[in-house]
């Protein structure tokens, strides 16, 4: 009888320990106070590009590895280059040992091998190569480790808080090497306001380029690893990314009725999902959001008191407003606050005047009225010289 008291109670402590289903991750995203919207994701982030404004977002900050995402800020720092005259798209890179010995998505460049800067943007931005993007490193900065120091100052310049960089293309499982959604998104918008020509290049789905060696010349194609480029009319590109340790990542732009969106998805379960849900984001922002921007020319000059210059060119530096409540946007006021005269000295980009909106009486923002170019203060020679001349005019 005591044995079998004994085997009852076993059982039923057996069958009274819960089971629990392993399941896939899901994040909640509270967008609107009344609406809840589930996403397959570790981190997302929905931002209008124009102003900056993040529509919707869950675990935003939250540091994570962004595989081939990197190549965002790899290419900001190339476009840098060219825009400041360091390089030119035709300027020939050449291929070091090291940057052939990458891993991981690459374009098979061979040690020696010369490639145009332009040629090499298209490997990194299309076909996300690893030893492209080590090749352009070393073009810029000398090493790859000085260009990753380049990175990590410019994520600094941007506010980039939850960012730092230890390679210039996402392949290390370094846990020193990690973004969040929200500064991926900050870099992207970055790159496609600063420099809108990187869509000459996100949105080619494929292209054909020529390795030259010692071996002869051979055909590579590269092909884009975004594939809402060819199943959403509205995507114009940008980068995926992805490692057994960072899973799988996008972040995508879209454009529509003037609308323009940066989804980034990271750490969804398969490459699959990143889509699916980078779409749902995009989706969402333009049924829910309209962009207000102020289209208005301010730039004139004005008055400069005790200037070597009489006046000073001066302009605004833009406004864009998201609402996402439906509002009838042709109802926003534009208030304008100028100085009169401008006391010298003035440097270029100094404040001297603003614009605030308002929509239904509520402030929706500001925008500063700057000084476009510099104007030294008069000294005592200047003004003898301005004089002697007024004097000779009148005689």
């Amino acid at each position: 009888m005591k044995k079998i008291l004994c085997c009852l109670l076993i059982l039923s402590m057996l069958f009274s320990i819960p089971v629990y289903a392993q399941q896939e991750e899901t994040t909640t995203v509270y967008a609107e106070e009344e609406s809840a919207m589930e996403y397959n994701a570790r981190s997302i982030v929905l931002m209008e590009a124009s102003s900056g404004t993040i529509i919707c977002s869950a675990n935003e900050n939250e540091r994570l590895s962004p595989a081939s995402i990197t190549k965002i800020m790899t290419v900001i720092l190339i476009f840098d280059a060219i825009h400041s005259g360091k390089i030119k798209l035709t300027d020939m890179a050449t291929t070091s040992a090291y940057a052939k010995s990458m891993g991981g998505s690459q374009v098979y460049l061979e040690e020696g091998e010369q490639q145009t800067v332009e040629t090499l943007l298209k490997c990194i931005i299309i076909a996300s190569g690893n030893d492209a993007s080590v090749t352009m490193a070393e073009m810029i900065a000398g090493s790859e480790e000085q260009f990753v120091n380049m990175m990590n100052e410019r994520a600094a310049k941007l506010n980039m808080n939850d960012t730092h960089f230890v390679d210039c293309c996402g392949l290390t499982d370094s846990d020193d090497h990690y973004t969040s959604a929200k500064d991926v998104a900050i870099m992207s918008r970055e790159l496609i306001t600063k420099y809108p020509e990187v869509f000459d290049y996100t949105t080619i789905w494929m292209e054909t380029i020529i390795h030259k060696t010692q071996k002869g010349e051979s055909e590579f194609i590269l092909s884009n690893t975004n594939k809402l480029l060819k199943t959403n009319q509205y995507v114009k590109g940008l980068k995926t990314g992805s490692t057994s340790k960072a899973k799988y990542c996008v972040s995508t732009v879209a454009e529509k009725d003037g609308v323009q969106l940066i989804a980034v998805v990271m750490a969804a379960p398969d490459y699959k999902v990143r889509f699916t849900e980078a779409e749902k984001l995009i989706n969402y922002g333009f049924s829910n959001c309209k962009v207000y921007q102020d289209e208005n020319d301010y730039s004139q000059d004005r008055n400069v008191v005790n200037g070597k210059k009489d006046t000073v060119k001066v302009t605004s530096e833009g406004f864009s407003y998201v609402d996402t409540e439906g509002n009838d946007l042709s109802q926003v006021k534009a208030k304008v606050s100028l100085k009169k005269n401008i006391i010298a000295p003035v440097k270029k980009g100094d404040i001297v005047g603003l614009v605030e909106y308002e929509l239904n009486g509520n402030k929706i923002g500001e925008a500063d009225i700057v000084a476009l170019e510099s104007v030294d203060k008069a000294d005592y020679g200047f003004l003898f010289k301005k004089l002697i001349g007024l004097m000779l005019q009148i005689s």
